[in-house]
């Protein structure tokens, strides 16, 4: 299932640059606009997560610069059956985590800086397994993909922001289409709104099924359950400088309360995660 939407997503991606690319040049731009999107669904198959890794300023983390977070992740991916994901570190002093990869064989596990300076052990713990779970439960690959894409629709327009803007003048003294103009104004307002909606595609039932699995893993809800309350509280008074696109892949989302783009959170309420949490005891 999760592999069809990644399927879709990557579908839904190419339909849109295509229209794009004839909003803006005709067919001409529509066949250009689809060869970027071969492209583009190309690497974002296969190297999503190294760029959802560089996206969120991540860096590789060795063992012997964090041993107990690497006994914690070894630990827990053994109990969910799956091979040690690669670790990262995400300079960001908003304790966080977030899971990525196309399958368990190349996923990878980031926690910010913050995350072990906050939480203790046992909310360490209870963060971890919900990353594992996502890895276990195969749905980082829809979420990663859905940050490349996303990410990748928005700097398309931004470049159509910038062509029109210096190319404008030139256009208008040589008769140019304003058809062109007409379209090239709509991409850039409906791009983002589209990037946005790839987000929302994404499940919010996912984060229930990684709380459930993660809280088994760990051996109880409790660790998860205080954790979540706690970054919580950290995300709305600590910022976190983060491309909107990579927002969805984090345990809570890392953008402020203040921040427009919350409204468009993937993310279930924490009260009803912690609520299904503490049932499960």
């Amino acid at each position: 299932m999760n592999n069809l939407k990644a399927w879709l997503l990557m579908g839904l991606l190419t339909v849109l640059l295509v229209l794009i690319g004839n909003a803006v040049a005709g067919s001409s731009g529509a066949f250009l606009f689809f060869l970027i999107a071969l492209g583009m669904n190309f690497f974002g198959y296969y190297f999503s997560d190294k760029i959802a890794i560089a996206m969120t300023g991540s860096q590789p983390l060795a063992e012997h610069e964090a041993p107990e977070l690497y006994a914690m992740i070894r630990n827990l991916a053994q109990r969910a059956g799956i091979p040690m994901p690669r670790v990262y570190r995400t300079p960001s002093p908003q304790p966080n985590a977030f899971a990525t990869g196309r399958n368990p064989a190349n996923a990878a596990v980031a926690v910010t800086d913050g995350l072990m300076q906050l939480l203790n052990r046992s909310e360490v713990e209870g963060v971890l397994a919900h990353e594992i779970a996502h890895i276990k439960n195969r749905d980082v690959l829809v979420g990663t993909i859905a940050a490349a894409l996303a990410g990748a629709i928005t700097m398309i327009a931004n470049a159509l922001q910038w062509g029109l803007i210096f190319g404008g003048s030139r256009d208008d003294e040589e008769g140019g289409n304003p058809l062109s103009l007409v379209g090239t104004l709509l991409m850039i307002i409906l791009a983002p709104l589209a990037a946005t909606l790839i987000q929302l595609a994404i499940s919010r039932a996912r984060e229930f099924e990684a709380d459930a699995t993660g809280a088994r893993l760990a051996g109880s809800p409790h660790g998860l359950a205080n954790a979540l309350l706690k970054l919580e509280r950290a995300a709305q008074h600590i910022p976190m400088q983060v491309n909107p696109a990579t927002s969805h892949l984090f345990i809570v989302n890392p953008l402020t309360a203040e921040s427009f783009a919350r409204l468009f959170s993937t993310h279930p309420p924490i009260a009803e995660r912690v609520r299904r949490l503490q049932q499960m005891q």
